[in-house]
């Protein structure tokens, strides 16, 4: 492999395309990564070199000819399972027979293909979205590309694992309640769960986002460029003022800077976790913000109520299926969604209203601030082969009381690695802004990720 294909961020791609790096070289050097570690790490569920080589081949002509569809042409880029790709099947993770074939692009890979990038595949998720994990019943099981015995998290669990493993710079994610920032957590990665309506989607739905999952914060925000445009198809995206993903935050001083280390409910907070984000915390303020401590503000009833609404929701697609087919789905999805049917109609508005008051409560909590800085999760990774952190499917989800605020929200909110604990596991920190501030969330990140140190992964390390 030459130096010139061994570049690595986005910026870096495009500034070899410009300087005449054929995207061919780079589409292979990342195919040949791809063929190391996919057999352990598992992230792809479609993935056609043949394809990969094709679409390489038009961006190099597109190049050759000065009719490059923007600086990134060329780039690779992998897209969720349930991002809709058009002639390819949607299974949403589960092993049912006969998933849906999408008859047209999402949004997102609209915007992809519009800028000539290079999808590499859809990468893996668990069952329905509706695990914090790689187990599906469909895939088998993804694994965390440090350390393959780990979890690479969920639901954008393959998406996770292609980032941290080098499958190129970026990768695209949804989340309803974690899942692009929980695999940031896990893996070491920058992420960002963008502002409501920011990023247009297929199928819209109350909490859903589509965002980037990456090594840098940079690539984040390069992704972003790309993605984060108005697309009349999603009914639900709002018209945010332009941001500027190239901004650079040179100090966070002056800034209003919120700490919650207690969501209140769900899993306590690892040690190892708290003192690493207490040490951000520490760092902010040495650099002039006046830091603040945030009071949990999400109760046990209202993420009680939230998690019963989406077994409702879930048991109404299982309650449809045979018996054959309900049988090909988790054991864990099939328990867990089963609760669903002890809610009548009464109850399960009581629990939609829930989701309002989680976003009431969420903006009064954090209006005062610039930032909110957080742990992502109570916990480091657990074991690959275990659906949640918390393997007790009758048990309210106890590890995304840090990051489901957010999505209810609407808030932006980022994923940074800003430790380790003694066994070498990665920490994430989230920093969480102001509804349409997601440029501002960035730059910050960006700072920190400049002066984090020894908190920074070394991606050199990954097998």
């Amino acid at each position: 492999m030459t130096q010139q294909t061994q570049v690595t961020t986005t910026a870096e791609t495009a500034a070899g395309f410009a300087a005449g790096l054929d995207p061919r070289e780079v589409a292979e050097a990342v195919l040949t990564r791809i063929a190391e570690r996919e057999p352990v790490l598992n992230a792809f569920y479609l993935h056609d070199p043949d394809q990969v080589r094709a679409d390489a081949a038009a961006s190099a002509a597109r190049w050759a000819a000065g009719t490059q569809r923007s600086k990134y042409d060329g780039v690779p880029v992998t897209v969720k399972e349930n991002i809709p790709r058009a002639g390819h099947p949607v299974p949403s993770g589960t092993a049912l027979a006969n998933p849906p074939i999408a008859q047209s692009n999402a949004p997102v890979t609209d915007r992809l293909l519009e800028a000539g990038m290079v999808i590499l595949g859809s990468t893996t998720m668990p069952d329905w979205g509706m695990l914090s994990s790689g187990v599906s019943s469909r895939h088998g099981i993804s694994r965390n590309a440090w350390n393959p015995a780990l979890t690479t998290g969920g639901s954008s669990a393959g998406a996770g694992a292609a980032a941290a493993a080098g499958y190129g710079p970026l990768h695209v994610g949804t989340d309803i309640g974690g899942s692009i920032r929980l695999p940031g957590t896990w893996a070491g990665l920058a992420t960002l769960k963008p502002s409501a309506g920011l990023v247009p989607l297929h199928a819209p739905y109350l909490g859903r986002a589509a965002g980037p999952l990456t090594r840098t914060v940079a690539d984040a925000a390069a992704l972003m460029s790309v993605i984060a445009r108005p697309d009349a198809r999603d009914y639900s995206t709002r018209p945010y003022p332009q941001m500027d993903w190239t901004k650079i935050l040179a100090s966070p001083r002056g800034l209003r800077v919120g700490l919650q280390l207690d969501a209140g409910p769900g899993a306590a907070v690892d040690p190892e976790v708290a003192a690493a984000i207490q040490r951000v915390a520490d760092m902010f303020s040495a650099a002039g913000a006046t830091v603040v401590s945030v009071a949990p503000f999400l109760t046990q009833e209202v993420l009680t109520g939230i998690d019963a609404f989406w077994r409702t929701r879930s048991w109404a697609d299982y309650k449809a299926l045979d018996e054959e087919a309900r049988s090909s789905l988790l054991p864990y999805i099939a328990r867990w969604c089963t609760g669903g049917k002890d809610y009548d109609g009464a109850a399960t508005i009581q629990n939609y209203q829930r989701f309002a008051q989680l976003q009431q409560a969420t903006r009064e909590a954090t209006e005062g601030f610039d930032l909110v800085l957080s742990p992502v999760a109570p916990m480091a990774a657990f074991g690959a082969e275990d659906p949640m952190p918390s393997n007790d499917p009758d048990t309210p989800m106890t590890h995304i009381s840090f990051t489901l605020p957010y999505n209810m929200s609407g808030q932006p909110a980022a994923t940074i690695n800003c430790g380790f604990t003694s066994d070498g596991r990665t920490i994430g920190l989230q920093v969480a802004g102001r509804i349409g501030a997601d440029d501002d969330v960035l730059a910050a990140c960006a700072w920190y990720e400049s002066v984090r140190g020894d908190a920074a992964p070394d991606w050199s390390r990954v097998p």
